[in-house]
Order: structure tokens, then sequence, then C-alpha cells
């Protein structure tokens, strides 16, 4: 009546070694901030996206470049990573064609320049905690492995000093062990997921943030031509 009772999970975690019981809490507060971080991540992309979305929906209905610059910089907080790429290179371009008008050339490098700083800057951000993810989904299967076979090793050396081993003797030191694997991979899968989702939807940001700058660097060499 009371092996059911003994071989559940909290039971199992009460009742581990130090060591093991040690990896299971790392894992555990490995996979809190795992989730957090997604969760976060997960209405950041969501954001930038939506952002992303209505600056171009914008840009491309023919604003003038003028009003939408100074949209910009009167919501900067508020602005979305490609409208404040955009901030940066119109910026640039209007401050050099006051210096060096009659040079198409060096107002538009200049405004590459500015925008591929800022690109930078947003990608940074976009990018933030992905490094943990992957980290948490290729290391805590291993750091689980570690528990359950140093749980393994402390039940099998229990046994040494019996006389007769049963499976009864053995069963609860290997549960005890395997449920270190199962948090691990319980932190893992979810980081490894969220991870390759992220990568995915930041990689398709990237893209269309770096098609903008190319094609605002031709709207901007246009205007440098005209004037």
């Amino acid at each position: 009546m009371n092996v059911s009772h003994d071989l559940s999970i909290l039971s199992l975690i009460w009742n581990a070694s130090v060591i093991v019981q040690c990896v299971m809490a790392l894992l555990l507060i490995v996979s809190f901030m795992s989730w957090y971080y997604i969760f976060g991540k997960a209405f950041a992309v969501r954001r930038a996206r939506i952002q992303t979305e209505q600056f171009e929906k914008d840009f491309w209905s023919g604003n003038d470049l003028n009003s939408l610059y100074q949209s910009a910089v009167n919501h900067r907080h508020s602005t979305g990573g490609l409208e404040r790429i955009f901030e940066a290179g119109f910026r640039e371009f209007t401050k050099l064609r006051t210096q060096r008008a009659g040079e198409p050339s060096a107002l538009v490098d200049g405004a590459r320049r500015a925008m591929r700083a800022t690109y930078q800057r947003e990608m940074d951000r976009l990018e933030a905690h992905l490094a943990f993810l992957a980290s948490v989904g290729s290391v805590s299967p291993y750091v689980g492995l570690l528990g359950t076979v140093w749980g393994i090793m402390h039940s099998f050396r229990g046994l040494a000093s019996m006389q007769q081993a049963t499976l009864a003797a053995v069963a609860p030191g290997i549960a005890e062990a395997l449920v270190a694997t199962a948090i691990g991979l319980f932190a893992a899968i979810p980081a490894v997921v969220a991870y390759n989702r992220f990568s995915h939807d930041v990689d398709r940001l990237a893209v269309r943030f770096e098609s903008f700058m190319e094609e605002f660097s031709n709207i901007l060499q246009r205007t440098a031509t005209a004037k």
C-alpha cells in the first residue's frame, strides 16, 4: 500500500540524494528562467512584427518623408525597430545634405552607415536571451543525465550492504535518479522549440530590415540626385 506513495514524484524528489536534489533544483531554476524569457520574447517579437508591418504600410502609402521623420521623432519611445532605422538614416541624410551639397554618393553612404548602426542595435535587442535558450536546450539533458548517473551509482552502492538484492530495493533509487533526467528534458524541450521559433522570426525581421534599408537608400539616392 505504501509503494505508490513512496514512488510519487514529490516523495522521490524529497528522498533523493543531496547531489541529485541540487541538480533538480538547478534544472527547475533554469526552467523557470527559460519560461520567463520565452513569454517575454514572444511578446517582444510579436510587437516588433506588428510595428514593422504598420510602418511599412505608412511608408509605402506615399506619405512625405519629412512628415514620417517628424512622427518618428515625436513618438521615439513607442516606435518600432524599422522606424528607428528610418529615423537614423533620414536624420543623417538631412544633416549631410546641408554640409556637402552636390555629393549624392556621400549623402547616401552616410545615411546607410547610420541605418546599419541602428540595425545592429535593433538586432541585438531582438536576439537578447536567445543564446540562453539555446544553452538551456543543449545542456539541460546532460545536466539531468548527470543527476541520473549519480543517483544510480548511489543506489547501487547501497546494495553492497545488502545480502539479497531485489527489484523492490533497487527501484526507488533508480526512480529517484530518473526524475532528474525527466526534469532536464522538461527544461530543454520548450527552450529548443522556442529558440528555433524565435530565431526564425528574428531572421525574417532582419531580412525585412535589410530590404527596407536598400530600398530606402535608392530613394535617398534619387532625392540627392534631384536636389
